[in-house]
């Protein structure tokens, strides 16, 4: 019995993380047609690490759009999420992240600001 549970404990987790993996390709196209941005910019050059540091880990801003989903109780990231963080400074930098992805700078890196 307690190897069923184990095996049990261990397929859900896989899959957790699986489904996981899965979404994030799904929020680059939302985010580009969200924040239209110079391909020179910061950001288009960033990609995937607009939000992510490593891998999953999120930097500050991935972590403030992750609590805007989780306070909405979304499963799926949309644009009024995104926009819903826009007056926020994630990086602490003196920029908002609206004023940031406007300027095509980093709302996640307090190096990277508008000038």
């Amino acid at each position: 019995m307690v190897n069923k549970s184990k095996l049990l404990v261990s397929t859900v987790l896989a899959f957790g993380l699986m489904v996981g993996a899965l979404a994030t390709p799904k929020m680059q196209p939302l985010f580009n047609k969200t924040y239209p941005v110079a391909k020179e910019s910061e950001v288009a050059k960033a990609k995937c690490a607009v939000c992510h540091t490593k891998g999953k880990e999120l930097n500050v801003y991935g972590k403030d759009v992750q609590k805007a989903m989780q306070e909405k109780k979304a499963k799926e990231l949309t644009a009024d999420i995104l926009k819903s963080i826009e007056k926020l400074d994630s990086d602490k930098d003196g920029a908002s992240n609206g004023d940031e992805l406007k300027a095509g700078t980093l709302p996640g890196d307090p190096k990277s600001k508008p000038a």
